[in-house]
C-alpha cells in the first residue's frame, strides 16, 4: 500500500553551535578531520580525498539576523546568508557573483516568490533559465568556482565539471558551466530513465567546453562511478599531467552546490514577514520534496543559522528509501529500484544524508566513516538508536505513489486552479496526510516547472497527452491559462549534440576523452 502515513516530530536543538566562536571557517571531511580548507578550496576540490563531504564545525556559530528581512530582495539576503557560509570570500565578490547569479535571467525578480496554496503556501524555486531548483545553486556555482583559483597556481589549469544527474541538475549545470572561463563540464545521465524534455536540455546544450552521455544504468549506478572518478589518484595525476585539468563536483555534494539553497528558506521567510502573515521569531515549517537530501538539508543549515524552522518533512516518492530510514534507523539501498514520473527523485543512495548524520552524531567521524563503508560493501547501515531519537525529533517524512501523485495534481489544480509538478506532487501529497496546526505557516517546495513533465500532467489532469511533449505543453497551455518557459518550447527545434551511450565502466575513458579534447 502505497502512501503510507507521514511522521513529523519535535525539534530537536543540536549541541552543534559555536555561540561567539572567534575561531576562523574552515572545511573538512565528514569521515576525518585531517583536511583543513577554506570555502574556497572546499568548493575547488568537491568531495573530499577519503570520499567524504565536506562540512565546518564552525556552521551555526554566526546567526543570520532575521529581525529586518520584511521588504529586503532575495540578493539582499543572499549577501547576508552566503557572507555567513563562506566567510573566505569578500563582500564585493561575493556581491558580483549574486548579480551575475540572480539577474535577468530569472522570469520573476522574487527569484523565489511565495504564492498562497489554499491554507498552505508554495515556494516556486523553478524560475531559472532550465525551470528547475537546481538553477538556484548552478547559476551561482560557476561564479564562486572563478574565484577559487590559488594564488600562484597552474595558471593553465582547468576545472573539469563532473556530474551524474538524475534530470535537473544535469541541464541547470551545463546552463552554468556552458563557455565559463577557465571550466568545462562533463554530465552523466542515466539512459531512459529521465523525460524527453529533461533530456533534450541536456544533449541540446550549446557551449564550447560541454560534453554528454548517456549511461546504461539509473542513477545510483552513474553516481557511484563518478564518485569512484573522483577517487582515481592515478586518474588524477594523468589528468593534470596531460591535460592540466583538475575534477571538482556540481553535484549537491560540493558544498557550493549547497549553500545557494539555504538562501531560498530565508526568502520565504522574509515573504511570510512582508506579507504579515507572521511575525519574527515566529515559527515556520517546510515541506521538502527530494531524493538526494541536499534540498532538505539546506533547510536544516538555515536553522543552524538561526531561522526559526519548526518542522522539515521529507517527502518521497515510490523510491522510499529516506522514508524507512526516517522510520526505522536502518538503510537499505538492497532494494527494487522504480522508475516513477518523477524521476528526479528516482534515488537509492541519498548522498547528503551524511552531512546530516555527521551533524546529528556530533560530528563523530568514526562512526560516519563506518556507516558509509557498511553502505558500499553492504549496501546498508543502521544508525544508533540515540541517533535515529534525534533525527526523529527533527525530520518528518512520508512518501506517495504513482496513482497518489497524478491524483495530487488534479486536486491542487481543481482546489487552487495551480498546475504543480509531479514531485512537487509528493510534497503536496505528504502535507495533506501530516497534522498541522493552524498558527504555523506551512510551506511547500515547489522544485520543478510542470511544462518539464507535460505528459505526465495532462494525464492526471485528464487534457489530451497523445502525441510529442511539445503538443503536451501546447494543451497544458491552453487548458490552464499559464504560458510554457520559452526555453523548453524552444527545444523541439533546437539540435541534438550529443547521442553517446556509455556503459557504467566506460565513464572514466569518456572523462579522459572530454579532458584531451579541452
Amino acid at each position: 500500500m502505497g502512501g503510507s502515513p507521514v511522521d513529523w516530530w519535535v525539534v530537536y536543538r543540536p549541541r552543534f553551535a559555536y555561540e561567539g566562536s572567534a575561531v576562523a571557517t574552515t572545511f573538512h571531511s565528514t569521515r576525518s578531520t585531517t583536511d583543513s580548507l577554506t570555502a574556497k578550496q572546499a568548493i575547488r576540490k568537491g568531495i573530499a580525498d577519503d570520499g567524504g563531504l565536506f562540512v565546518s564545525d564552525q556552521l551555526g556559530s554566526t546567526k543570520v539576523e532575521i529581525g529586518d528581512l520584511a521588504g529586503k530582495s532575495y540578493q539582499e539576503i543572499a549577501r547576508r546568508v552566503l557572507g555567513a557560509l563562506l566567510p573566505d570570500f569578500t563582500a564585493e565578490e561575493l556581491g558580483a557573483c549574486i548579480d551575475a547569479a540572480y539577474g535577468e535571467q530569472w522570469s520573476d525578480d522574487r527569484i523565489t516568490p511565495l504564492k498562497p496554496l489554499g491554507d498552505d503556501f508554495i515556494l516556486e524555486l523553478f524560475n531559472g533559465p532550465t525551470s528547475a531548483f537546481k538553477d538556484v545553486a548552478l547559476q551561482i556555482l560557476p561564479r564562486f568556482m572563478a574565484r577559487t583559483t590559488p594564488a600562484g597556481g597552474d595558471t593553465d589549469e582547468k576545472i573539469m565539471i563532473l556530474t551524474a544527474t538524475s534530470g535537473d541538475t544535469g541541464k541547470a549545470a551545463l546552463a552554468g558551466f556552458a563557455d565559463a572561463p577557465g571550466t568545462a563540464i562533463t554530465v552523466f545521465y542515466p539512459e531512459g530513465k529521465v523525460s524527453q524534455v529533461q533530456e533534450l536540455q541536456m544533449t541540446t546544450q550549446t557551449g564550447s567546453n560541454v560534453n554528454v552521455a548517456a549511461v546504461e544504468g539509473n542513477f545510483d549506478d552513474a553516481q557511484s562511478a563518478v564518485k569512484r572518478i573522483f577517487g582515481d589518484k592515478e586518474l588524477a595525476a594523468k589528468l593534470a599531467g596531460d591535460s592540466h585539468v583538475v575534477l571538482s563536483s556540481a553535484n549537491s555534494i560540493n558544498v557550493g552546490r549547497l549553500v545557494p539553497q539555504v538562501v531560498y528558506y530565508f526568502s520565504a521567510y522574509a515573504q511570510l514577514l512582508e506579507q504579515q502573515v507572521i511575525n519574527v521569531g515566529d515559527e515556520v515549517e517546510f515541506v521538502v520534496p527530494t531524493g538526494n537530501f541536499g534540498d532538505i538539508l539546506a533547510g536544516y543549515y538555515a536553522k543552524l543559522l538561526g531561522l526559526p524552522v519548526k518542522h522539515l518533512v521529507v517527502a518521497s516518492d515510490k523510491n522510499n528509501v529516506l522514508f524507512d530510514f526516517l522510520t526505522t534507523g536502518t538503510y537499505n539501498r538492497q532494494r527494487p529500484f522504480f522508475q516513477t514520473i518523477s524521476p528526479s527523485m528516482d534515488i537509492l543512495i541519498s548522498s547528503n544524508l551524511e552531512r546530516m548524520l555527521y551533524y546529528l552524531s556530533d560530528g563523530d567521524t568514526r562512526l560516519i566513516a563506518m556507516l558509509m563503508n557498511d553502505l558500499k560493501n553492504w549496501g546498508t547501515y543502521e544508525i544508533p538508536e540515540p541517533l535515529l531519537a534525534k533525527i526523529r525529533q527533527l525530520f518528518g517524512c512520508g512518501w506517495a505513489d504513482e496513482d497518489q501523485v497524478r491524483e495530487m495534481i488534479a486536486d491542487c489544480w481543481e482546489k487552487n486552479r495551480y498546475v504543480i509538478d509531479p514531485h512537487t506532487a509528493c510534497a503536496y501529497f505528504v502535507a495533506q496526510q501530516m497534522p498541522h496546526d493552524p498558527l504555523t505557516p506551512r510551506v511547500i517546495l515547489a522544485t520543478a516547472s510542470p511544462y518539464k513533465f507535460p505528459r505526465v500532467v495532462n494525464e492526471s489532469l485528464g487534457f489530451d497527452a497523445n502525441g510529442t511533449d511539445f503538443e503536451c505543453m501546447d494543451v497544458l497551455a491552453h487548458e490552464t491559462g499559464t504560458t510554457a518557459p520559452a526555453a523548453l518550447r524552444g527545444l523541439e527545434t533546437a539540435d541534438v549534440r550529443f547521442d553517446t551511450v556509455v556503459p557504467i565502466d566506460g565513464m572514466e575513458s569518456f572523462v579522459e576523452q572530454a579532458a584531451k579534447a579541452l
